[in-house]
């Protein structure tokens, strides 16, 4: 019986050759590497049913000539490894491709990619290697359990406002815009106020995010909270407060559960989703509700002298508090630049991460 040549499709990393060979229920399998030569020969059901199959590729640069293969019910698996970590621009010596020979899209990867996919890799390896070296955190549990607490505190919190919000939109429609202040804040000061604790967290170790980018959302968000609307009794009616509070209240409900589950090591996909894309529409719609609300105390900063510098007595003039205002609606817009920014860069790590995991 004339032996035929199988289907093979292959792929590449920088220190590996993996080839599979199409061909189901193989026996009496012969796989070698003679002088930079792979050759195959075996019996099982291919692509021309039950025969004898056979095949010898020389590679493009020098192998190992040790070779592994896993038979399986559908096909033979064969890894050679590469003597140095090194890129091919093709498989085979010859430069015409076998035509029995295709790329395995299933694994393939491009120069790139493979070799972001080593880098990794080499740093799991480091880190194992450092943890093993490193005397774990006696007070790790401790930690998690208290970032847990907080972030479900916080969940309730922002939970509690957005659904009391809601249900008194749909029962009284807009005039559920003006008392919104009253109703609501109580509670939102009290997580306003908890929400130092991410600016504090980063800063002595708790968690691995920058500290300025929190900084940048929660002190601003104090500022709007309890200079604007706090100390303006003028300002507690306006439908901006509303609106203010409950884009706040939508981005927090999607983002502390997150963070809560992370602290469990676990992950729901959408709810990952959401938290990474919500805030894209979101965060700007608040940022420019915040500035509708600087933008209309500022005349009543102007009215009431409230908050104004008092100037020595010669000049007979104090500064009023509407500068101060105009210039940090300058510098919120740049908060809101610099915020953005690094929660994009943020989703773009997430996903690119999870992608290559996948894969």
């Amino acid at each position: 019986m004339q032996a035929l040549t199988p289907h093979v499709y292959w792929a590449q990393r920088h220190g590996e050759i993996y080839l599979r060979v199409e061909i189901s229920d193989a026996q009496n399998l012969s796989i070698g590497v003679e002088e930079n030569i792979l050759h195959f020969k075996g019996q099982g059901h291919g692509a021309k049913g039950e025969n004898e199959y056979e095949f010898s590729l020389e590679f493009l640069k020098p192998v190992k000539p040790e070779v592994k293969h896993k038979s399986t019910q559908r096909q033979v698996n064969i890894t050679v490894k590469k003597p140095e970590l090194v890129w091919w621009d093709r498989l085979t010596k010859q430069e015409k491709k076998p035509l029995f020979l295709a790329p395995d899209f299933d694994r393939w990867l491009d120069e790139s990619d493979a070799e972001m996919e080593l880098r990794e890799k080499e740093e799991k390896i480091n880190k194992v290697s450092i943890e093993s070296r490193v005397r774990k955190d006696p007070f790790l549990g401790l930690k998690k359990g208290f970032l847990f607490m907080y972030n479900l505190v916080q969940f309730l919190g922002y939970s509690w406002i957005f659904v009391n919000m809601t249900v008194r939109l749909f029962i009284l429609g807009q005039d559920s815009f003006y008392d919104t202040f009253h109703t609501i804040a109580d509670v939102m000061y009290f997580c306003q106020m908890l929400a130092i604790m991410e600016v504090i967290n980063p800063a002595v170790g708790l968690v691995k995010t920058g500290v300025m980018p929190a900084f940048i959302q929660v002190m601003g968000r104090n500022f709007i909270l309890f200079v604007i609307f706090g100390t303006l009794e003028d300002m507690q009616n306006k439908p901006v407060v509303f609106f203010v509070f409950y884009l706040w209240s939508i981005i927090e409900i999607f983002r502390y559960p997150f963070y809560m589950l992370a602290c469990i090591d676990t992950e729901w996909k959408l709810l990952t989703w959401l938290r990474y894309t919500i805030w894209i529409p979101l965060y700007p719609l608040g940022v420019l509700a915040e500035a509708v609300a600087l933008i209309q105390s500022i005349p009543i900063f102007d009215e009431t002298k409230l908050l104004s510098i008092p100037l020595p007595k010669a000049i007979g003039m104090s500064l009023s508090f509407s500068y101060i205002l105009q210039l940090y609606l300058v510098i919120m817009f740049l908060g809101l630049f610099i915020n953005f920014r690094h929660l994009f860069k943020q989703r773009s790590r997430r996903f690119r991460t999870k992608k290559r995991k996948a894969n």
